[in-house]
């Protein structure tokens, strides 16, 4: 299916808000300067559905907020899949004052389901679905330039592309060996490790 890519400044509009709100699942990820919250400001949010109908949209250096974003993620449907939502989270939460709710992280089900290996970033999940290997050349790239140009574009579109594909296969493994109600459970203390993040407290469970 041919993707439909939109470029927004700031936040989404309307139309496209409607259309994400009358879907079941969306595919979300965010790309930053860095990885240091207080540090690295939230850059990009992208967002998919089942049609691959993606908007990508900039947020602005100084940004407080996004309305129809926040209005989208803090609505129980539809469901938002990430690619380890514990950073993406608690970037929204600290960047934009939003507050996901009902998510699915693809990290934490990759290690429950793909327990014969230790391999779980995307392009890894990428390369066993489909046997492809992704373009990760902007990777580190300076996602806080306001002209973004045509692969860094390319490059943020085809990363949340893959993760409804994604979420489907590791839903249909969960489910197989019985792991999908631990998978659940997992993911539920993600916003507990999101507040921790924020506070500055790192693996506070660790001996």
């Amino acid at each position: 299916m041919a993707q439909t890519l939109k470029l927004f400044k700031n936040d989404l509009d309307k139309s496209e808000l409607d259309l994400y709100l009358n879907d079941d699942l969306i595919a979300v990820d965010c790309e930053m300067m860095g990885l240091n919250l207080h540090r690295d400001r939230l850059c990009l949010v992208q967002i998919t559905n089942k049609k691959n109908n993606t908007s990508v949209i900039q947020i602005e250096r100084g940004q407080k907020g996004a309305p129809l974003l926040k209005w989208l993620f803090e609505e129980k449907k539809p469901l938002k899949i990430f690619h380890y939502a514990r950073t993406d989270i608690c970037w929204l939460k600290y960047w934009l004052d939003i507050d996901t709710e009902n998510f699915f992280c693809t990290k934490v089900a990759s290690k429950l389901a793909r327990t014969y290996t230790d391999k779980h970033g995307l392009k890894d999940l990428v390369k066993e679905m489909t046997g492809k290997d992704m373009n990760k050349n902007q990777q580190s790239s300076d996602w806080g330039n306001y002209d973004i140009n045509a692969e860094q574009l390319k490059y943020a579109a085809n990363d949340v592309a893959n993760l409804i594909p994604i979420y489907h296969w590791l839903s249909s493994m969960l489910e197989r060996e019985d792991k999908m109600p631990l998978a659940l459970e997992c993911i539920k203390t993600v916003k507990l490790f999101t507040r921790l993040d924020t506070a500055g407290y790192n693996n506070i469970l660790e001996h």
